[in-house]
């Protein structure tokens, strides 16, 4: 396919075969945008097309993809297609009569983030390169970790010492070499891309990385296609270093520049309260992210200095949504309410998502008859600590029938 990247910033537009990472004049700040031959696209595939694939992945979309070979670089795990359920009871209590949860941490690794890896390790083996790197407060990496176990390619990977016990499990037992870094998750990053830098490793790092966004855009075309190539109204997203939002922003843009869908719905970025530098930036009206001292129990969204943040801020900003926060306690009670009432266990960073969906119904910012959806990022098996501190204690007994003859039911 015929692309190109053209600089967030400045708009300079560069060959991918000659600019790897970032814009040149700008730096680490110079996030690339991958801006593809649509006219092209049109003239090989169409959404019928793909609906009749039988390859329930994100491969299903290689053809809106920025990659030579799909079926010759692809690490072979399933990635996406994860399923979109209509709310069983949280729409009604609510009232909201169309309202969807998206669960991506049905995806292999149990994130999100599986699609990034699995589109950043496929263009690495294109490119031939031996060794790849990323930072992560455990879902990227993780999903690094698994998507390079199945491509048989080597990673390093640079996570915080606090993260959480499962998430460093998974980057260890998929044979990954993990550094744990004393430090928060920028430090972690900062370390990855001077490591990446000194020993030529290819580095996966949110949004310095132009191919991240691409693989994260998969979840809105996916997501369309599951509507019958139809927009929600809202999408509510739990956001940090800020490049989720833009992925499902870039793969709603392509369906509306290739005239798939119609409008563009209204993104809804949710932060928590203690890791909010996108919404302060939105809510002063600018593109200026400061940086901020993180602190919140969901992790996977806590960044002092959003790596994606112009592009999370314009995302929300150019499809007439709005930033919330919530606060850690909001963000725990949502993550026993979505698993009991619609059976869906997400770890902290995606019940922040549910939990900026109360606050912007409660504020009036959601239309009860709008379609609506929950995009749910991760697993809550993630951060089992978390989800103890909600889930109540089971009752010991001594193991008899009187024992439970006792108990009240």
């Amino acid at each position: 396919m015929n692309y190109h990247f053209k600089c967030t910033l400045c708009g300079e537009e560069y060959d991918p075969k000659t600019t790897r990472y970032v814009c040149p004049k700008h730096g680490d700040e110079g996030i690339l945008d991958t801006v593809l031959d649509y006219k092209q696209i049109n003239t090989i595939t169409s959404p019928r097309q793909i609906s009749d694939s039988h390859d329930f992945s994100i491969w299903r979309y290689a053809s809106l993809l920025p990659i030579s070979d799909a079926r010759k670089f692809a690490p072979p795990l399933q990635v996406g297609w994860t399923p979109l359920y209509r709310s069983t009871t949280l729409g009604a209590q609510l009232g909201l009569s169309n309202l969807f949860f998206k669960d991506d941490g049905r995806n292999p690794t149990a994130s999100f983030k599986d699609r990034a890896s699995a589109f950043v390790v496929a263009k690495a083996r294109e490119l031939g390169v031996a060794i790849i790197t990323t930072a992560s407060t455990g879902n990227a990496g993780a999903a690094l970790a698994g998507l390079s176990a199945a491509a048989k390619m080597p990673a390093v990977i640079f996570v915080p010492e606090t993260a959480p016990q499962a998430k460093i499990a998974q980057l260890l037992i998929f044979g990954s070499r993990v550094i744990l870094v004393k430090g928060n998750y920028d430090q972690a990053v900062a370390l990855c891309l001077a490591a990446s830098k000194e020993f030529g490793w290819y580095c996966r790092n949110t949004a310095y990385n132009p191919y991240t966004v691409e693989g994260k855009k998969t979840a809105s075309i996916e997501l369309c296609e599951q509507f019958g190539w139809q927009s929600p109204d809202q999408i509510f997203v739990s956001v940090g270093d800020g490049n989720i939002i833009s992925g499902l922003w870039k793969g709603l843009r392509d369906l509306l520049i290739l005239g798939w869908i119609n409008k563009m719905p209204k993104l809804m970025g949710i932060q928590a309260e203690g890791s909010a530098a996108c919404y302060n930036a939105w809510k002063a009206g600018t593109e200026k992210i400061e940086m901020v001292n993180a602190q919140t129990v969901a992790d996977s969204i806590s960044a002092d200095i959003p790596l994606d943040g112009v592009r999370a801020v314009r995302a929300v900003r150019e499809t007439g949504g709005a930033y919330l926060t919530v606060s850690d306690d909001e963000i725990l009670a949502a993550i026993p309410e979505l698993a009991r009432q619609e059976a869906i266990f997400a770890e902290p960073a995606a019940s922040t998502a549910y939990a900026g969906l109360k606050k912007a119904v409660a504020q009036g910012l959601v239309k009860s008859d709008e379609r609506v959806v929950v995009m749910l990022t991760g697993n809550g098996l993630k951060d089992i600590a978390s989800a103890m501190k909600v889930a109540g204690a089971g009752e010991v007994i001594e193991p008899t029938l009187d024992a439970v003859r006792a108990l009240k039911f």
